[in-house]
């Protein structure tokens, strides 16, 4: 039997800026925008560009219990890892674009890697894992 994580969904406060950030200003690839009548929601799914694997749910909060999440979901922890295969050329694409950074690149004994912050203070690693790494073959 063969399973895998399909979504990953990330609270926001609203689907277009959400979208203008993801899109616009990390480069990922938006591959559904479906509204949901019944629900009155929409079904809003981005994934980094090339990437053949999990992808990214932008779930709108709906509620007050669901607000306080918007960007917090992880408590200020490291909540998504995205894996490059250029990590030079994203990092600074990404500077340019005004994607926050809160770590500055380093080099670690797992590869090259930056922390940076979604529009909402979620905290991502920008990661190149060295060629060596275990999971660089899992990653695109």
């Amino acid at each position: 039997m063969a399973q895998a994580i399909i979504h990953v969904a990330v609270v926001v406060r609203d689907y277009d800026e959400a979208i203008a950030f993801y899109v616009g200003k990390l480069g990922f690839e938006l591959l559904e925008d479906t509204y949901q009548p019944e629900q009155d929601k929409r079904w809003v799914v981005v994934a980094p560009p090339g990437g053949s694997g999990t992808t990214v749910l932008l779930a709108r909060a709906s509620n007050a219990q669901q607000q306080p999440f918007v960007g917090n979901q992880t408590g200020g922890r490291v909540f998504l890892f995205l894996h490059t295969d250029d990590f030079e050329a994203d990092y600074q694409r990404m500077r340019a674009e005004g994607v926050r950074f809160v770590r500055e690149p380093a080099k670690q004994e797992y590869g090259q890697v930056a922390v940076f912050e979604d529009l909402y203070g979620n905290r991502w690693d920008l990661l190149q894992l060295n060629e060596d790494h275990p999971l660089r073959g899992r990653c695109g």
